[in-house]
C-alpha cells in the first residue's frame, strides 16, 4: 500500500460515504416498532387482514382507566367527574354515532373505565390517543387518575419509548469505544483515527440499509437499528485492535512503514475475513426466519458487519499508514528497539501460557466445571415474559393495563377477535365460554361476510395462563361445525409471535453451528479443531446463560427473559466468540506453519495475542452492555447475555481452556493436516545431522 494509493482510498471513502450521506435515508428503521413480524399464514395475521376488508376496519378501542392513587373506592364525587369524562370523550370517538362504549364500575368500585374506538391510521393514530387522554384527564377530584391504555395506546406509547432512544445509544456507544480505544493505544491521537473510520462505516451501514431494505422487501424495527449501530462498532474497533496491533508490531522490524502495513495486512486479513465472514454468514441465516423483525434483524446487521469488514482492511490500513510513525506518539515504534517477541516472552500472557501448560488436562478439567457451574443457571430460565413486564420505566398504557387488572380480567385491554360465519356465532360464543381461562365472549357484531366475537381472558397478554388459554380456546373452536372461525386480536399475535420465534430457533441454531463449523474447517484445514472451538464457544453460551439469570433474577428483578433473547444472543454469541478463537488459533497455525511444534505455537500465539484479544473482547463487552441504555428490557438482556459470553470466551476459554485442549490434544489436534509435521521432522533431522562424526559425513 503506498503513499498515492492511501491517499485514493481515502479521498473515495469520504467522497462515497458524503455522497450516501447526502443521497440516502437518515435512518434504518423502515417500520413502527410493535408492527406485527409474522407470516401469512398465522390465524392473527389472517384475521388483521380480513379485518382490513370489513367495513368497521381502521378502528380499535382504548380504555381510559379510573382509580385513586391510594386504592380506595371511586365514590359518588369521583364517578360524576368520570360520567362528564365519558361525554367528552364521545366527541372524540372514531364511531361518533356511537360514542364511548359505555361506562363499567368493578364490583369493588375501586376502578372504573370507558370504552373509546379511535382511527389505528399511523397518520392519526398518535394524535387521537393524545386527544383521549387530554380529555380524560380533565376535570378529575384529587386523588383521582386517568390512564389510558388499550392496543392503539399501547402501540402509540411504544413508539414514544425509542424517541431518541437510538441517538442515545449511538453517543453512549461511541463514548464508550473512544474512552477503551484511549486507554488500550494510550496515545492521545492514535485512537481517533479507528473511531472515525468505524464511526463513518456505522452512519453508512445506517444509510445503506435505509436505502435497501424497501427495495428488498425488508422491514427493519427499532431495535434492530439500535443493535446494527452496536454490532458495527464493537466488530470495526475488533477488526481495528488487530490490525493496529499488528502494524506496530511489523514497525519495529520495517523502516518503510507502507511495507510494514502491507506485511501486517497480510498478516491479518485472513483471520478477519474468517471471522466477518463467519459473523456475516450466521446473520443471513435469519433471512430464512418467518418473523420479520428477525430477518431485517439479520438483512441489517450482515450489511453493517460487511461494511465494518471493508472499512477494516481497505480504509482504516490507508488511514492509519498517511500520517507515519508520529501517530502512536508517545510510544512510538522505532525500528531500534527489540522486536515484539522479546516483550512476548515476559509479558503476562507468557506467564498464562507456561501456567497453562504445567498442567493442561487439570486446567481443561477446572474451566469445563466452571462453565457446566455457571450453565446450571440455565436450567431455571423462564421465557414467558408478559407484555407489561418488558419495559424498565411502564408507559402510560401498560401502567392503565396494571391498574385495570387488580379489578377487572387481565385480558380486558386486549380482548380476542373471533372471526367466524355468522350463522355459527352463538355456537362460537357457547364454545368460548366452556375453555378455562375465558372470562368473558359475546359483543357479537354481524359484518356481512363474517360474524365478530370479542373474547376476554383472565391473565394479561403474553402470560403463560393466557398462552394456554389462547391454545385451548383454537382448539375449542376448531371443532365447531361449520365455524371457520380464526382467532386474533394482539393477544394472539403475541402468542403466534413467540411460537414462530420458537420455530427460527430450530431452524436457525443449526445453520449457524454448520456454518461455523465449515468456515474453521476450511480455516484451519481441521476435522477435530472446529469441532472443540464450537464445543467451547456453545458452552460458554450456556454458561452466560445461566449466569445472566442469576444477574436478572437476583439483581434487576426480571420474571423472565423475553422470548426472542436466547435465539438472538446464541447467534450473537456463536457468530463473535468464535472470532477470539479465530484470531488465536489462525496465528497457532501460522507459528506452526513457520516451523514451531505445536506446543511451541499454541504459547506463542497466546502471548502474541492475548492483549490484543482481551482489549478487542473488553472493547465488544462493553459496547453490548451499553444496550441497557435503552427503555426495553428485551434489549438489555441481550447485551447483558452477550456481554458476559464475551468475556468468558475472552479471559476463560481463548486464554485457558483451548489452548489447554490443544496442549492436551497435540499434533492430534490438527488432524487430517500436520501444519507442525514438517517443522517437526526437519528439527529431528536436524537434530540427526548435527550429532554425525565427520568420517559418517
Amino acid at each position: 500500500m503506498g503513499r498515492v494509493r492511501s491517499w485514493l482510498v481515502v479521498l473515495l471513502a469520504l467522497l462515497a460515504s458524503g455522497a450516501f450521506f447526502a443521497l440516502g435515508p437518515g435512518e434504518a428503521t423502515t417500520e413502527a416498532d410493535g408492527a406485527s413480524g409474522l407470516a401469512d399464514g398465522a390465524q392473527s395475521t389472517r384475521v388483521a387482514r380480513l379485518q382490513e376488508e370489513l367495513p368497521g376496519s381502521g378502528v380499535a378501542p382504548v380504555l381510559a382507566v379510573y382509580s385513586r392513587t391510594d386504592g380506595s373506592p371511586l365514590g359518588g364525587e369521583a364517578l360524576g367527574a368520570v360520567e362528564a369524562a365519558a361525554t367528552r370523550l364521545a366527541e372524540l370517538s372514531a364511531r361518533a354515532e356511537q360514542g364511548p362504549q359505555g361506562l363499567q364500575v368493578s364490583q369493588d368500585g375501586t376502578v372504573a373505565t370507558v370504552t373509546i374506538p379511535v382511527s389505528t391510521s399511523e397518520d392519526t393514530v398518535e394524535q387521537d390517543v393524545a386527544a383521549v387522554r387530554s380529555a380524560a384527564a380533565q376535570g378529575l377530584p384529587d386523588g383521582v387518575r386517568a390512564q389510558v391504555t388499550g392496543g392503539p395506546a399501547y402501540a402509540v406509547d411504544l413508539s414514544s419509548v425509542f424517541d431518541g432512544a437510538n441517538t442515545k445509544l449511538l453517543v453512549t456507544t461511541a463514548a464508550v469505544v473512544a474512552l477503551l480505544l484511549l486507554v488500550t493505544y494510550r496515545s492521545p491521537i492514535l485512537w481517533l483515527v479507528p473511531l472515525l473510520v468505524v464511526g463513518i462505516a456505522d452512519r453508512l451501514a445506517t444509510v445503506v440499509v435505509g436505502a435497501l431494505a424497501p427495495r428488498a422487501g425488508i422491514d427493519i424495527d427499532g431495535s434492530a437499528a439500535g443493535i446494527l449501530s452496536v454490532l458495527v462498532f464493537g466488530a470495526g474497533t475488533n477488526y481495528a485492535l488487530l490490525l493496529v496491533s499488528r502494524y506496530r508490531d511489523t514497525l519495529r522490524g520495517e523502516a518503510d512503514r507502507f511495507v510494514a502495513m502491507r506485511r501486517a495486512l497480510r498478516s491479518t486479513a485472513p483471520a478477519v475475513l474468517a471471522s466477518g465472514g463467519t459473523v456475516l454468514l450466521s446473520l443471513l441465516t435469519l433471512l430464512a426466519a418467518d418473523l420479520t423483525s428477525n430477518r431485517g434483524l439479520g438483512f441489517a446487521c450482515a450489511i453493517g458487519v460487511a461494511i465494518a469488514m471493508t472499512f477494516g482492511l481497505v480504509v482504516l490500513p490507508a488511514a492509519l499508514v498517511l500520517p507515519g510513525r508520529w501517530l502512536f506518539w508517545p510510544l512510538v515504534p522505532r525500528v531500534a528497539e527489540a522486536h515484539g517477541a522479546d516483550e512476548e516472552q515476559h509479558g503476562v500472557w507468557h506467564s498464562v501460557g507456561r501456567a497453562v501448560a504445567r498442567r493442561p488436562r487439570m486446567v481443561v478439567a477446572l474451566g469445563a466445571t466452571a462453565l457446566a457451574l455457571m450453565a446450571v443457571g440455565a436450567l431455571s430460565v423462564d421465557t414467558e415474559l408478559a407484555a407489561e413486564e418488558r419495559f424498565r420505566n411502564p408507559p402510560e398504557a401498560v401502567l392503565g393495563q396494571q391498574t385495570l387488572q387488580k379489578a377487572f380480567p387481565a385480558g380486558t385491554t386486549q380482548p380476542l377477535t373471533v372471526l367466524a360465519a355468522p350463522g355459527a356465532a352463538l355456537k362460537v360464543v357457547a364454545a368460548a365460554e366452556r375453555v378455562d381461562g375465558v372470562a368473558a365472549a359475546g359483543a357479537v357484531t354481524d359484518e356481512g361476510r363474517f360474524a365478530v366475537v370479542q373474547v376476554v381472558l383472565t391473565d394479561s397478554p403474553g402470560s403463560p395462563g393466557s398462552d394456554t388459554a389462547l391454545s385451548a380456546l383454537r382448539a375449542a373452536l376448531a371443532d365447531v361445525p361449520d365455524a371457520g372461525a380464526l382467532v386474533g386480536g394482539a393477544t394472539a399475535e403475541e402468542y403466534d409471535t413467540a411460537r414462530a420465534t420458537e420455530r427460527d430457533t430450530r431452524l436457525v441454531v443449526p445453520l449457524v453451528l454448520a456454518i461455523v463449523l465449515v468456515v474453521l474447517a476450511l480455516l484451519l484445514r481441521s476435522a477435530v479443531a472446529p469441532v472443540l472451538l464450537v464445543a467451547t464457544v456453545v458452552a460458554s453460551y450456556f454458561a452466560s446463560l445461566g449466569a445472566s439469570w442469576w444477574v436478572f433474577d437476583l439483581g434487576y428483578g426480571f420474571p423472565a427473559l423475553d422470548t426472542p433473547v436466547p435465539l438472538l444472543s446464541f447467534l450473537f454469541l456463536v457468530a463473535l466468540g468464535v472470532d477470539y478463537n479465530i484470531f488465536l488459533i489462525a496465528r497457532t497455525r501460522e507459528e506452526a506453519l513457520a516451523g514451531r511444534t505445536t506446543r511451541d505455537a499454541v504459547l506463542h500465539a497466546l502471548a502474541a495475542t492475548g492483549g490484543v484479544i482481551t482489549s478487542a473482547g473488553i472493547l465488544l463487552a462493553a459496547v453490548f452492555a451499553v444496550l441497557g441504555v435503552l427503555p426495553v428490557i428485551t434489549l438489555t438482556q441481550i447485551g447483558v447475555i452477550v456481554g458476559i459470553g464475551v468475556l468468558l470466551d475472552t479471559l476463560l476459554v481463548r486464554t485457558v481452556l483451548v489452548p489447554a485442549l490443544v496442549l492436551v490434544l497435540g499434533d492430534r489436534f490438527w488432524w487430517p493436516s500436520r501444519p507442525g509435521g514438517g517443522a517437526v521432522r526437519g528439527q529431528s533431522a536436524l537434530r540427526s545431522s548435527r550429532t554425525r562424526t565427520p568420517a559418517s559425513r
